[in-house]
């Protein structure tokens, strides 16, 4: 993500979200349907406004967003309609909790069936966007519905589903399992993977390769996030894809980390990774 101006503004909130990914991701498994339950001045440090062009694109947007409880109460159409299948609740501007999205954890998840598909992400002309945050162990994805209404971002809906129903479904099935069983991600493997990973002996410049299945422990890459993910739903379209680009983008610290799998004989490989 583009995220100039939020590192101009928060630049001092990133330090304390840093710390570490572990704590994060439990204690983000259980959340209510609102939002979560981190305390209002953990990142609300004070934002009163949207910054002049954040509206402009939507990664800069989000990221004011995300750590602004004032922003979120403006920005949001009050009553909320929260869509849990055929059932239809509303939320009311008193009772939303400060969802933070991504931002307790120091790094952020897409997933693209293509390349062309990243471009999205540097498009002003995209005017809806979908935040899925993935309950991988719980099977379930809570869907933050955005829509440029009037030239502003605002978030129109909530959608909260079965994983089963997503379109990434076949894919996420096999990634819940992927990224919590070591022994599974080397049967995941294809016959030969490529790679591109930092160079051991030169701490400025990446090694590029292949690898056999029996020696990804040494060379996987150093974050395979479990238990929940985020997804951003530019515009991709996620026909039904024979191939998945699963991106990591690290927030305020320069890390990325891409993997791409493809279906060979039915089955979901690890064809290409970069770390």
């Amino acid at each position: 993500m583009r995220k100039c101006v939020y590192l101009m503004v928060f630049v001092g909130v990133f330090a304390a979200l840093t710390t570490g990914c572990s704590d994060r991701k439990a204690a983000g498994s259980n959340e209510s349907l609102a939002g979560d339950s981190l305390p209002a001045d953990t990142l609300d440090q004070g934002i009163t406004e949207m910054p002049r062009g954040a509206d402009e694109l939507f990664d800069d947007f989000i990221f004011n967003f995300a750590v602004s409880r004032k922003l979120q109460l403006e920005r949001i159409s009050f009553p909320l309609e929260v869509k849990r299948g055929a059932k239809v609740e509303h939320v009311a501007k008193k009772q939303w909790k400060t969802e933070h999205f991504f931002m307790d954890q120091d790094y952020y998840t897409m997933i693209f069936d293509n390349r062309e598909e990243m471009e999205l992400t540097k498009d002003t002309a995209v005017s809806h966007v979908v935040i899925e945050k993935i309950y991988l162990n719980k099977k379930t994805v809570k869907q933050y519905v955005f829509n440029r209404v009037g030239g502003k971002w605002m978030m129109q809906e909530m959608h909260v589903d079965a994983m089963y129903q997503n379109n990434n479904a076949s894919f996420l099935q096999f990634y819940q399992r992927f990224a919590s069983d070591p022994e599974f991600q080397i049967e995941s493997m294809n016959e030969t993977v490529e790679f591109t990973s930092p160079n051991p002996d030169d701490d400025f410049s990446s090694q590029t390769g292949e690898i056999v299945p029996e020696q990804w422990p040494s060379f996987k890459p150093s974050l395979i996030p479990e238990g929940f993910i985020y997804n951003i739903i530019y515009g991709q379209q996620y026909k039904d894809s024979d191939q998945k680009i699963f991106v990591i983008h690290g927030i305020a610290n320069g890390f990325a980390s891409e993997m791409t799998f493809r279906k060979v004989n039915g089955k979901w490989k690890l064809v290409k990774f970069n770390s």
